[in-house]
C-alpha cells in the first residue's frame, strides 16, 4: 500500500479528518526549508544527512562518479517532469515504442521500466487492501457453513489461520472506520452551504463565531465546524469566500481519502485484478505481464520518492535529490492505492535487479502477507547480486516486532538477525530536535536499521509540480539517494558494507523518543544505528574501511603501472 500518514484537521465530536502526506506548508516563504534533510548536523544542529560535505569529501579523494540505477518500486513516476528527466534510466537496448521485445527480457517497450500492475487496456488505480484479500479467500475455507470442516481446516492450516484471525480483526476495525469517516465528511461537504449562510458574509472572526446562534442539529454542527477552524491561523480573520474554498478543498481531499476505503479498498465484493491485468493472480511463477505505462493513474508517491533519491534543480526550483549527482530512476510499478500484492513485489524486484539496478527502494508494506516466501525469494536472489534493498519502516507508530510490517527482512521476530544481509529499513526524523523521531514512524532496536529525514519533505510530484510530504516512504528515499552517492563513487562497495557504514556513523540522540509505554525510550534505543545517518561521515567510514583498503595498488601492481608510464 502507499502507506499515507495522516494527520488530524477536525477534532472534538467529528472523526479526525486526516491529510495525506502532505504538509500545509507554503515552500516561497521558507526556502530553506526545502532541503533541511540535505544540512550539516555539526554546524546547523539539524539533523539533516551532510549531503553537500559528502560529495565534497569524495570528490577531495580524486574519486568521479559513475552513475548508479536506483529502482523505485512504487506506485509509478512522472518519467518527464522537468526535476527527473535529467536522471531517469533508459534501457539502451530497447527501441521505444515499435511493439517488440528488442532486448528479449521478455517485456515489451520497457524504455524506462515497467508496471506490474496494467494490462492491455488499462492501469490498476485503486486495489483491495491484502486483509480484505485474505478474509475473501479463507472466510469460506474456516468460517463456512460446515462447522466440522471448518475445525478440520484449521487444524491442517494453523498459519493460514492465524493469519485470517488476524487479518479478519483488522478488517472489521478499518472497513467501519473507513465507512464512518466517509459518511461524515460526506454530511460535513454538504453541510458547507449552510454554513457559509450563517457567515452571512462576514470573514471569520471570533466576534461573528460568538454571535452564531444556531437553531436545528445541522447549524449546530456547522458551529462546531466554524469555531473549529478558526483557530487555525492560516484562515482566521478571512472572508467568508476564502472559508468555503478552504472547507471545500479539505472535503475533497478527505472524501478522496476516505472514500475508496469505504467502497473499494474493504469491499469484498471488489477485485480490479482479473478484468485488468489478466493474469493468474494465484500464480506465482507467472512473471510476464503488465505494460509499459510508468506513471499509471496516481503517480504523486513515486514521483516524490524519485526526487528525492535523484531530483534535479531545474528553473526556479531548487530542490535536488540525495543522488542528484550518483543515481538514474528505473521506474517498477508495483503498487495501487490499496496494498500492494505478493506476486507485483517479487516480479518487480526480480525485474528490478535483472535490468541492473544496484539499489531497490521499497516505500510500502503492509500487516499480512499471504505470498511472503516468494518475496523473501526475491530478496535472497536480489543478496545473490549484490543488490542493496531500501524498506521503509512504515507508519502506524508501532513496534514493528510487535506488529509486523511486510515484507520483511526477518522470517521470523525470534530470529536474531536477518536472514539476508542486504536490506535496510529505515525509521522516519524530523528537524526538530526535541521531538526527533517523527510521531508517526514505525520503530525496533533489531529490526529498523537506521533513521532518516521523512517530515516536511520537499520533492517532485507529478504536472511538473513540487509538494511537501511526509512519512516513512521519504525517509527509505533519503537512505537510497545516500547509497547511491556511496556506490557512484565508490563502485566495489558490497551491500553490507554499504548499511554498516551508515549504521556506525549515525548521529546519535538520547532525547526522548515519545513512544508510550516503552521502558527504552530514548531514540538511540528505537534502532539498530541509534541515531539519523550522516552521508560525509559514511563516506569517509567506507573510503576508509572497504574502499581504500581494497583499492591499495600491489606490488606487481605498481610496476605495471610504471611501465605504462615510461612508455607513453
Amino acid at each position: 500500500m502507499k502507506k499515507l500518514f495522516v494527520a488530524a484537521l477536525f477534532m472534538t465530536s467529528f472523526a479526525a479528518f486526516s491529510q495525506t502526506e502532505t504538509a500545509a506548508l507554503d515552500p516561497m516563504k521558507d526556502k530553506d526549508l526545502m532541503t533541511w534533510y540535505h544540512k550539516d548536523f555539526s554546524s546547523s544542529n539539524v539533523y539533516g544527512i551532510n549531503t553537500q560535505n559528502a560529495y565534497k569529501y569524495l570528490e577531495s579523494k580524486g574519486l568521479k562518479p559513475k552513475a548508479v540505477t536506483v529502482a523505485v518500486l512504487d506506485s509509478g513516476v512522472e518519467v518527464d517532469h522537468p526535476g527527473l528527466v535529467k536522471n531517469r534510466w533508459k534501457n539502451v537496448n530497447e527501441v521505444p515504442n515499435n511493439g517488440k521485445d528488442d532486448d528479449g527480457n521478455g517485456y515489451i517497450d520497457d524504455v524506462y521500466g515497467w508496471n506490474f500492475i496494467g494490462g492491455k487496456n488499462a492501469d490498476i488505480d485503486v486495489d483491495n487492501m491484502e486483509v480484505t484479500r485474505v478474509v475473501k479467500k479463507y472466510q469460506p475455507i474456516f468460517e463456512g457453513p460446515d462447522s466440522t470442516k471448518n475445525k478440520a481446516n484449521q487444524a491442517k492450516m494453523p498459519e493460514d489461520f492465524a493469519m485470517y484471525m488476524k487479518a479478519k480483526q483488522a478488517f472489521t476495525t478499518k472497513s467501519i472506520e473507513a465507512r464512518q469517516n466517509y459518511e461524515t465528511y460526506s454530511r460535513i461537504q454538504k453541510s458547507i452551504p449552510v454554513m457559509m449562510q450563517m457567515l452571512n458574509g462576514k470573514n471569520l472572526t471570533p466576534e461573528v463565531i460568538e454571535g452564531l446562534k444556531p437553531i436545528d442539529q445541522e447549524q449546530k454542527m456547522g458551529a462546531s465546524i466554524l469555531l473549529q477552524i478558526s483557530q487555525n491561523p492560516d484562515i482566521s480573520g478571512k472572508s467568508s469566500a476564502d472559508v468555503q474554498k478552504f472547507l471545500e478543498a479539505q472535503m475533497k481531499e478527505a472524501l478522496d481519502y476516505y472514500e475508496p476505503q469505504a467502497t473499494k479498498q474493504y469491499n469484498l465484493d471488489f477485485d480490479p485484478r482479473g478484468e485488468i491485468v489478466g493474469d493468474n493472480y494465484e500464480d506465482y511463477s507467472e512473471k510476464k505481464y503488465g505494460n509499459n505505462h510508468y506513471e499509471g493513474p496516481d503517480a504523486q508517491h513515486g514521483t516524490h520518492v524519485a526526487g528525492i533519491i535523484a531530483g534535479y534543480p531545474q528553473g526556479a526550483e531548487i530542490q535536488y535529490g540525495v543522488g542528484y549527482k550518483a543515481a538514474k530512476i528505473m521506474t517498477v510499478r508495483a503498487v495501487p492505492n490499496g496494498d500492494e500484492r505478493d506476486k507485483d513485489v517479487a516480479n518487480a524486484v526480480r525485474y528490478a535487479v535483472d535490468n541492473g539496478a544496484k539499489i531497490l527502494n521499497m516505500s510500502f508494506g503492509k500487516p499480512v502477507s499471504p505470498g511472503k516466501n516468494v518475496v523473501w525469494d526475491a530478496f535472497k536472489y536480489a543478496e545473490d547480486k549484490g543488490v542493496l534493498l531500501v524498506k521503509a519502516a512504515g507508519n502506524e507508530n508501532e513496534n514493528i516486532a510487535e506488529n509486523v510490517y511486510y515484507p520483511t527482512n526477518f522470517k521470523s521476530v525470534t530470529d536474531e538477525k536477518p536472514f539476508v544481509n542486504n536490506m535496510i529499513v529505515v525509521g522516519a526524523s524530523t528537524n526538530d530536535n526535541e521531538f526527533l523521531r517523527a510521531d508517526f514512524s514505525n520503530y525496533n532496536q533489531k529490526m529498523v536499521t537506521v533513521f532518516a529525514p521523512g517530515d516536511k519533505i520537499y520533492s517532485t510530484v507529478p504536472d511538473a509540480k513540487y509538494e511537501y510530504l511526509q512519512g516513512t516512504s521519504m525517509a527509505a528515499p533519503v537512505v537510497a539517494g545516500a547509497a547511491s552517492v556511496l556506490l557512484a563513487y565508490m563502485p566495489n562497495l558490497k551491500p553490507e558494507q554499504i548499511i554498516e557504514s551508515f549504521v556506525k556513523t549515525a548521529n546519535k540522540s538520547t532525547v526522548n523518543a515519545m513512544i508510550a509505554s516503552n521502558t527504552n525510550n530514548q531514540f538511540n534505543l528505537i534502532s539498530e544505528a541509534g541515531g539519523v545517518i550522516d552521508l560525509r561521515k559514511a563516506a569517509e567510514y567506507a573510503f576508509t574501511n572497504f574502499y581504500k583498503a581494497t583499492s591499495t595498488p600491489t606490488k606487481s601492481n605498481v610496476k605495471t603501472v610504471k611501465k605504462v608510464i615510461k612508455k607513453k
